[in-house]
């Protein structure tokens, strides 16, 4: 929900010419948009909340934002929180309390003086936070370190105390009605190009370099491996103290090292990404296989999310067209080899792409001469009705594996997932029930051509995390049988999905069936992405990426139209 500390009054206040200064206007009126809220939830699902489908609503607090300055430094609010509080009583519906202190919790006065100390921010590889923004909206990279002595973690953790406290001091009927906390928000590293670049494979940079950092990442070895010796055994280098580790940097092509340990790139953990979309509508390709050198290696996963395909190409009708497989290249012997995508049919082998890639000694020795092996297959364009491309790797490319990179990239996404994991302990510590608690994820693997190493966040999304798994899901992801599976093999069960938009506009009733399966799938809560009782004054004309999704019947783009008639069809069960 956009715009619920925007209250009515102040459309009709001439001397208020903007929504910042809207809900400061309303603030300190004590109002809120409650009443436009009710009308929409109204709307939505006349007669209130009933049956096995309800309406409800998200509330976002911003932890950070809601902190103001007073003569003895910064403390929260206590009109914006009761503001929150009243509105969560007197619009009696079921509520999701969007606990925010990511990235996106960037608003609020504090941050001006959180971006000033380095202590606060992670950074990339030359020391410096990354400059970020989405579709206009700031981004603050904050730090995935856990120290509470962090000033930006002290706010963080005092104001998620503040809020359980008033939570959990909410008459006994609005506490019946929390449907869920969702804590933090989408936590994990940053990249430059935040809003175009999640696929980026060349010239990555990631975060997070700050000395503090580096430091937590040699003590985390130090536990994995035990000692310094056993790490040398492990990586084939001749460390001598885990002091000595680098984290990776470098690009070997581009860029001198001090030892190879520092080599740095999309591939450097020992992976090469084979990716690309297949529209087969007739059903006539029955298995993906990869092929390497000439011999068949293993299925390639099918049906990953690529909504850039059904953009682009009007007969394509779903986004899930997307196929990838992550080649473990570690064990390759070094030289020329050759990956073949291969399409099994009733009418033969067909060969969907292929690429070549060279397996690179560390001391950059020029690869044997010989061509590898290959698969007889006809060329895909002979299977009628098929289409298919290949965007991953771009050739010619040379590996060069570096274990440290590999162990970089492990811990990065521990750094997430013990972030999350603190943020649930102090939640769980200051009164809040474990039922309450989910995550506020995403899914960056779901996405066929994203690079999830520019995320490092895969150990948040285990399924034997101490917390509820909400995960975002937009797209083709909304309705997937490759997200399902992945859910299955992590062992996530009784999810929520804090983010929901199916953007699909070509199939009536996709909407409608993605509800329905996530229903059947168990989840707890869907919150669909999005609404707003901003009033219209404050709204501004421009268009970008993220109100395409804005849901209202008379809006068509991303079938959000549809998404809105989907969501009151479904709520009459």
């Amino acid at each position: 929900m956009e715009g619920l500390l925007a209250c009515e009054s102040a459309e009709r206040a001439p001397e208020v010419a903007s929504l910042s200064q809207a809900q400061a206007y309303c603030l300190q009126r004590r109002e809120s948009a409650a009443p436009a809220l009710r009308r929409l939830l109204d709307t939505l699902e006349p007669g209130g909340p009933q049956g096995a489908v309800q309406v409800g609503y998200t509330v976002t607090l911003q932890l950070l934002a809601l902190y103001h300055r007073t003569p003895k430094g910064w403390a929260i609010d206590p009109v914006q929180l009761d503001t929150w509080m009243r509105l969560i009583t007197e619009v009696q519906r079921p509520v999701v309390v969007y606990l925010s202190a990511g990235h996106f919790d960037s608003t609020g006065p504090l941050t001006e003086e959180l971006l000033a100390d380095p202590r606060n921010l992670m950074a990339l590889r030359d020391g410096q936070p990354p400059q970020l923004g989405y579709f206009g909206y700031r981004i603050a990279p904050y730090t995935l370190r856990t120290d509470a002595d962090i000033p930006v973690n002290r706010y963080r953790y005092a104001a998620l105390e503040a809020v359980a406290k008033r939570l959990l001091a909410l008459p006994e009927a609005t506490r019946k009605r929390i449907v869920a906390v969702t804590l933090a928000g989408e936590l994990h590293h940053l990249f430059p190009d935040f809003e175009s670049g999640m696929g980026r494979h060349q010239d990555v940079r990631v975060t997070d370099y700050r000395p503090e950092s580096v430091a937590d990442f040699r003590r985390w070895l130090a536990r994995e491996y035990g000692s310094v010796d056993a790490y040398a055994r492990a990586t084939g280098l001749p460390w001598q103290s885990f002091d000595e580790v680098p984290a990776p940097s470098r690009d070997i092509r581009k860029e001198p090292l001090k030892g190879f340990a520092e080599h740095y790139d999309a591939y450097a953990d020992g992976t090469l990404p084979l990716s690309g979309w297949l529209w087969d509508p007739q059903g006539k390709v029955q298995r993906l296989q990869l092929h390497l050198d000439g011999q068949p290696l293993a299925d390639v996963p099918r049906g990953l999310h690529r909504l850039d395909v059904y953009r682009a190409v009007d007969e394509i009708r779903n986004p899930n067209t997307g196929f990838r497989y992550d080649l473990d290249y570690r064990n390759l012997a070094p030289g020329r080899h050759r990956a073949q995508v291969i399409a099994h049919t009733a009418e033969g082998l067909f060969e969907v792409a292929q690429t070549e890639f060279v397996v690179m000694e560390r001391d950059q020795r020029p690869p044997r001469a010989g061509s590898p092996a290959a698969t007889s297959a006809k060329p895909l364009a002979r299977l009628r009705g098929v289409r298919a491309w290949m965007d991953l790797p771009q050739p010619p490319l040379d590996l060069y594996y570096n274990p440290v990179a590999r162990d970089w990239n492990r811990f990065r996404s521990h750094q997430a997932a013990a972030f999350l994991a603190e943020f649930h302990r102090r939640a769980r510590a200051a009164g809040l029930p474990a039922a309450w608690l989910f995550s506020h994820q995403i899914v960056p693997r779901a996405n066929g051509t994203w690079n999830p190493q520019l995320f490092a966040m895969d150990d948040t999304l285990r399924g034997d995390a101490a917390w509820n798994h909400g995960l975002n899901l937009y797209g083709g992801m909304t309705d997937s049988d490759w997200v399902q599976a992945y859910f299955q093999a992590q062992g996530i069960r009784g999810y929520g999905v804090p983010e929901f938009h199916p953007q699909q506009w070509k199939e009536p009733g996709a909407a409608l069936r993605a509800l329905q399966r996530h229903q059947k799938a168990g989840a707890r809560f869907v919150s669909p992405y999005y609404f707003t009782v901003v009033p219209p004054r404050f709204k501004g004309g421009a268009e970008h990426g993220v109100n395409r999704m804005e849901l209202t019947p008379t809006n068509p783009k991303d079938g959000s139209d549809q998404f809105y008639r989907a969501i009151v069809d479904f709520a009459r069960q």
